[in-house]
């Protein structure tokens, strides 16, 4: 009787030991588990990829000075030309019958200034002698003027009917290759309206459409390598000549100019180049993906402090292949949550995992 009495004691002894443990774990939170990642701060430059087109530093819309039906095209787009060039000619009829309609002006005024000179060379000899007035003298001598004045615009109005008529050829002002046309034989154009587009000889640039974002400051004077994109073999070196200060309502780029210094064998007017393009560095943080979440509307990322987590709103300046690169928000040393943080809320407390655990 008394060893039965002992085991009895010894078994509720062990019960109660079991259900204490049980209330122990039982009152122990589960915590969720998150990789954390020590973010170190660097300099952090980007180089933007871009694709575009050589272009000629100097390009000039030609157009015809007066207006008229296109009756000849000498030249056609990828044509090299040469200064003073015939490149098109217009109709010349009418302007033709300006420039008799002058001569014979001209010629009728060259009448009446003979005709006014003798009667006025007449009042000169008359006058001394008595046979003639002061007053007839002086109306003689004012025809004659009137008339030398009427016969030299006579000659001004003929000067300008033949400065007209030569405008009915369209002639290059510089040599260079013709890279675009607007018109053709037998159409009706008005002056000043584009014919061809001229590609002077001279200096080329680079032309590229870039996204206003990508220049938020500056870009720097270093050199830029520009390539052929079919053949990045061929390359030449240049610089940053020029950004246009507005952006395209049609694109909403901006447009880069990037000046070669010397054009290689294969590259030439119209080739398709690429180049990357450095920008200005910055202190920024490199993050996974898995790390960024959003508060509100805005980007944002768990922080750990201590043994609990907070959100943190965070600038994001680039979105890169499987991670982000933040410009602003975090400091070089904090523990951001890297995975597991799709159930946290602010003040949260959690339990670190290692990696490779489980």
């Amino acid at each position: 009787m008394a060893v039965f009495r002992c085991k009895l004691a010894v078994l509720v002894a062990m019960s109660a030991t079991l259900l204490g443990c049980d209330k122990e774990q039982a009152a122990a939170p589960d915590l969720p588990r998150v990789y954390v990642e020590k973010v170190q701060s660097r300099d952090y430059a980007a180089d933007v990829s871009l694709t575009g087109d050589v272009q000629a530093r100097v390009q000039t819309q030609l157009s015809f000075r007066v207006g008229g039906k296109i009756t000849e095209r000498l030249v056609d787009v990828g044509d090299r030309v040469t200064a003073r060039q015939v490149l098109a000619r217009l109709d010349p009829r009418d302007l033709q019958t300006n420039v008799d309609s002058a001569k014979a002006a001209v010629f009728a005024e060259q009448a009446r200034v003979t005709q006014t000179s003798a009667a006025f060379v007449r009042q000169q000899k008359l006058l001394p002698k008595g046979y003639t007035s002061r007053s007839e003298y002086d109306s003689a001598q004012a025809a004659l003027r009137g008339s030398q004045s009427a016969l030299a615009a006579a000659k001004a109005q003929l000067a300008n009917a033949q400065e007209q008529l030569g405008y009915t050829a369209l002639v290059a002002d510089a040599p260079g290759v013709i890279t675009a046309r607007q018109a053709e034989v037998g159409q009706v154009v008005q002056a000043t309206v584009p014919i061809f587009d001229l590609a002077r000889d001279g200096d080329r640039d680079a032309v590229f459409n870039v996204y206003e974002s990508l220049f938020v400051e500056p870009p720097t004077h270093q050199p830029v390598k520009v390539s052929l994109l079919d053949d990045p073999r061929v390359s030449t070196q240049g610089s940053v000549r020029e950004v246009t200060p507005a952006v395209s309502a049609q694109t909403g780029t901006l447009q880069v100019k990037i000046a070669l210094q010397q054009l290689p064998e294969g590259m030439r007017l119209g080739s398709v180049v690429s180049a990357a393009l450095p920008t200005p560095a910055s202190d920024s943080v490199e993050l996974p993906w898995s790390a960024l979440t959003k508060d509100g509307t805005e980007p944002a990322v768990w922080v750990l402090e201590g043994d609990k987590v907070n959100l943190r709103k965070v600038v994001v300046s680039r979105y890169l292949t499987g991670k982000v690169v933040v410009g602003s928000g975090l400091r070089s040393g904090e523990q951001v949550v890297v995975a597991g943080g799709q159930l946290l809320h602010p003040d949260m407390q959690v339990e670190v995992a290692q990696r490779g655990q489980p």
